[in-house]
This record gives C-alpha cells, sequence and structure tokens, in this order.
C-alpha cells in the first residue's frame, strides 16, 4: 500500500508547509478543471486530496504514523478521514471556486455521499466502507520460503467466488496478506470491506530458518570430519552433494549459496550445513589399539 507520504512526494519527516506546498502543486495539476474527462487524473486528484485530509492535521498525521498505512485504514473511515477538512476553503486559498467539477460530484468516489458537503460547506452523512474481514491460510516451509498462489473460493453475498492468493517468498508466521474489496458489503452503498489472511508455516522436519538463510543439520563420523569426505545434503531443490574439508570442527557451518529464502526482492539467502560429529558409544579391541597409537604420536 503506497503511503500518503509517497502519494504527496514528501518525506515522513516534512513539515506542515512542506506538505502543503506539496499538495498545492500537485492538486494544481490533477485538478478535474484542468483535466476534462481525464479520469485517472480525477482519481489521482481525489487520492492526494485523502493524502493531505490526514497529513495537515497534526492528530490524525500522528494516529497514521503511529498504526502504519494498514492499521489507520483498519481503525478509520472516510468519514473519519475527511471530518473538519473543507476542501471548498482549501481550494479558494489555491485559486480555485470551490469544489471540483467531477461528473456526478466528487461524492461519488465515496458511495455517491459528498464528503465535502453542498452549499456553505455544510457536510452529510459518508458512505462507510464495509467491514474486514479475517482469515487463517497455512502454507508449508517450502511455500512460505519460495512463494506460492494460492486458489479457493470466497462466500460472498452473491454466493462463491473463485479468486487466488499470491504468497510472497520469504513471508514469515504471522504475517498478513489482504484481498482488496473482498470483505463484507458496505451497509450503505459505500465500498467493501478487505479480507486478510493470517499467514501460518508449517515448521519442517529438517529446515530452520534464520532470516533469509536456511539451516540444516549434517550429521559425520570423526574419521570423516579428520580427514574429509562427500555427503549429501537435502535442499529446498533437491539433495546436493557438498565436499567436507578434511578438519571440519564440529558445528562448523558450510555454507551453499543462494540456496535459502527467497526475498521481495527476488535475491536468495544462503543454506547453511552445520556440521555435527557422531561419536562411537563402543570401541573394539582393534579400534582402541588404533586410537591409542594416534593419541602416542601426538594426534
Amino acid at each position: 500500500m503506497k503511503s500518503y507520504y509517497d502519494k504527496l512526494g514528501v518525506a515522513r519527516t516534512a513539515s506542515h508547509d512542506e506538505i502543503k506546498k506539496a499538495y498545492r502543486k500537485l492538486a494544481l495539476k490533477y485538478h478535474p478543471d484542468r483535466n476534462k474527462n481525464d479520469p485517472e487524473a480525477e482519481n489521482r486528484f481525489k487520492e492526494l486530496s485523502e493524502a493531505y485530509a490526514v497529513l495537515s492535521d497534526k492528530d490524525k498525521r500522528k494516529k497514521y504514523d503511529s498504526y502504519g498505512a494498514e492499521g489507520f485504514h483498519k481503525r478509520y473511515s472516510q468519514e473519519d478521514i475527511f471530518r473538519d477538512f473543507d476542501l471548498d476553503d482549501i481550494l479558494r486559498n489555491f485559486g480555485f471556486s470551490g469544489s471540483p467539477g467531477f461528473g456526478g460530484g466528487f461524492g461519488q468516489f465515496f458511495g455517491g455521499q459528498d464528503p465535502y458537503g453542498a452549499g456553505g460547506g455544510q457536510r452529510t452523512r459518508y458512505a462507510t466502507k464495509g467491514a474486514d474481514m479475517m482469515s487463517d491460510i497455512t502454507v508449508t516451509f517450502e511455500e512460505a520460503a519460495l512463494g506460492t498462489e494460492k486458489r479457493f473460493s470466497v462466500e460472498r453475498p452473491h454466493g462463491k467466488e473463485d479468486t487466488s492468493l499470491k504468497i510472497p517468498g520469504g513471508i514469515s508466521e504471522g504475517k498478513k496478506l489482504r484481498l482488496s474489496g473482498k470483505g463484507n458489503p458496505s451497509p450503505n452503498g459505500g465500498p467493501p470491506g478487505d479480507l486478510y489472511f493470517r499467514v501460518h508455516v508449517q515448521p519442517h522436519p529438517l529446515f530452520i530458518r534464520e532470516g533469509d538463510n536456511i539451516v540444516v543439520e549434517q550429521s559425520i563420523g570423526l574419521t570423516d570430519a579428520l580427514l574429509g569426505t562427500t555427503v549429501e545434503v537435502p535442499t529446498l531443490e533437491g539433495t546436493k552433494q557438498v565436499k567436507v574439508p578434511a578438519g571440519t570442527q564440529p558445528n562448523s557451518k558450510l555454507r551453499l549459496k543462494e540456496l535459502g529464502i527467497r526475498s521481495r526482492d527476488g535475491r536468495r539467502g544462503d543454506q547453511l550445513v552445520k556440521i555435527k560429529v557422531t561419536l562411537p558409544k563402543e570401541l573394539t579391541e582393534e579400534q582402541k589399539d588404533l586410537i591409542q597409537n594416534l593419541k602416542e604420536s601426538g594426534l
């Protein structure tokens, strides 16, 4: 979700004057009276006005910064966002004569209600967004590590609706994903709510996640640790042959480049092979003699 700061092109530390200046510049550029029959400009202007309604208000901005974009929109409706925000007055100060000339009125963007009122700034009741829905989804360790797409049906007012949910690579336990407009319908003609999924990742019997890396333990014998060996190691892409150098110490880690978790930018972490050296619980008399000889030789 693009933040209000990004929409206005200002830093999160921007002053009130900087925010006002940025909005004025963009509002003049995208105002519908200057972009006749251009729905993209109209939508851009609406987005800019919503961003300014929040960031120009000290209390709303503080809450937006505290909750983040997603959390803020879950707590505050369009009515909350535009409360005490007089667009007519703002636009007149910018050189325009009142509300923008949208076809059918600016209020259509908010489910047919005019958030800025009519004649003298009197406000009407807002069409509220439908309630959000929350569900849980479980994915395998591999699906969470590399990403996948899940297809399923969502129960809608008109019946079941087939949809899909993209699981980004690198997602972790408890993270939430959103399907916009797939929640409950509005009670008074506004936009529907959103459908959120809380992601649960199944534990893997072999792999442990450490950031974008994967750790797997590999056991070898004492002589293999001393003399070196080659072992087959499980990875997300099947087994790989890995050379264990002579003199490898217990609990040391061998690195397999780019065989770990896929991050959002497409890069992958590494797989770390943690070496466990197993020692025999019992020795034959011959083995004891050999080890005694090694000990006497300084090993």
